[in-house]
């Protein structure tokens, strides 16, 4: 059905027309929609129309069961007839170049993960915790990061990163009374190890959120635009910057900080902490012992003296009972400012997830129970309760 919608896209033409034209197609073969064509033309010594697949370096999650399919249709203009063939062949001869690409990848949320460990003393204390009461594998649900939403500084700017390396981009969520939205990633379906931990394990879901700058005050736009203007193309190195731990711009002014602190905690935040890690998420349900029970959990970590975000309750959870989350207060850090003043800054926190079995696979064996079995994805509700992790009230609660 692709082949022939592709084929007829490619209209009966004079062999005049493509005398001297090349024109390449890409689509990808895990895509259920209609694949879209690029025409690149160019000179070449004998007249063929090349469609080729663009594949991502893994597979998408969605055509796991199978290997990806790359397809090589040669089509030589005689007169004015197409005579057309078509070869396929299997990916797996590609997957040296996969195992490379994913160790290269791993190293990048390797180097996310230590500058936010190395930042966030809460979250580091916490997974040696949990790794030494339930054992030395902790997997995570998902990474979040923050963004600026202006000049292609927003969502795009890290996504870029995890599309490349075959995520694929799920549901928007809006947050009126923040000014934000997000989308979620959710990861390839690649083998990993039963004993990989955190970045080592299974790939996590990606959450990224962006501050709809234009809907903020004059004021507080103004000093957002002048720091992304500082940047310059800083936005194209979004993953470096958040790998390294550094600002892609200069540190700003304290009046600044506080001008934006008071208009939007989440614009302050994103203005000292740049593309950092916002908070990594351990998956309750993965755990081996009691602790993945998500309430038995919260209360382990109150009870070794971590305070978890009260907003909304400390435990979030889903409208239809399936996504329960809850999460620490905020660390927070000194940050040197410009001006010279150095003051505290809230940076980031560490969350825990269950996700529940869908109801028409309750009846499961719980050995046989795999993620695709439980509930996916993310609630307004609940991430907008979390976004207050980095709050000063709670962050006012913490220090009380």
């Amino acid at each position: 059905m692709i082949l022939s919608k592709m084929l007829s896209s490619l209209y009966y033409t004079s062999s005049s027309t493509l005398k001297t034209n090349f024109a390449h197609a890409h689509f990808s073969s895990s895509s259920s929609s209609f694949p879209s064509l690029h025409s690149a033309f160019q000179s070449k010594p004998k007249n063929f129309i090349s469609l080729k697949t663009h594949t991502p370096l893994f597979s998408s999650s969605s055509s796991s069961s199978s290997s990806p399919i790359r397809f090589s249709i040669s089509i030589p203009t005689t007169g004015n007839r197409f005579l057309c063939s078509m070869s396929a062949s299997s990916e797996l001869d590609h997957q040296s170049s996969f195992q490379g690409g994913e160790s290269f990848f791993r190293s990048v949320l390797g180097s996310m993960e230590r500058v936010y460990l190395n930042r966030n003393p809460t979250a580091k204390a916490i997974l040696e915790l949990v790794k030494s009461a339930d054992g030395q594998q902790i997997c995570y649900d998902h990474l979040a990061f923050r963004t600026f939403g202006i000049n292609g500084h927003g969502i795009d700017s890290l996504a870029r990163l995890f599309l490349d390396y075959g995520y694929t981009q799920r549901e928007e969520l809006r947050f009126p009374a923040k000014k934000l939205k997000a989308f979620w990633f959710s990861p390839p379906s690649v083998p990993h190890s039963n004993n990989g931990s955190g970045v080592d394990g299974p790939l996590p879901r990606i959450f990224i959120s962006e501050l709809l700058v234009d809907q903020l005050s004059p004021q507080a736009q103004e000093i957002i635009k002048k720091y992304i203007k500082l940047s310059g193309n800083g936005y194209k190195h979004a993953s470096l910057a958040s790998s390294l731990g550094s600002l892609t711009w200069k540190e700003p002014l304290y009046s600044e900080f506080q001008t934006l602190a008071r208009e939007s905690e989440y614009a302050a935040w994103t203005l000292v902490n740049g593309y950092a890690l916002n908070h990594v998420t351990i998956s309750t349900h993965r755990l081996k012992s009691q602790l993945q029970n998500i309430n038995k959990l919260n209360e382990f970590i109150e009870e070794n003296g971590f305070k978890l975000n009260s907003e909304g309750g400390v435990l979030k959870v889903s409208p239809d009972g399936l996504l329960q989350q809850s999460s620490t207060v905020a660390d927070s850090t000194p940050f040197k400012f410009s001006d010279g003043v150095t003051e505290q800054v809230p940076c980031s926190y560490i969350e825990f997830a269950e996700r529940l079995v869908l109801p028409q696979y309750r009846d499961l064996p719980s050995e046989e129970v795999k993620e695709f079995h439980r509930r996916d994805g993310f609630e307004v509700g609940n991430a907008d309760k979390i976004f207050e992790s980095t709050s000063k009230e709670q962050l006012t609660r913490r220090a009380g």
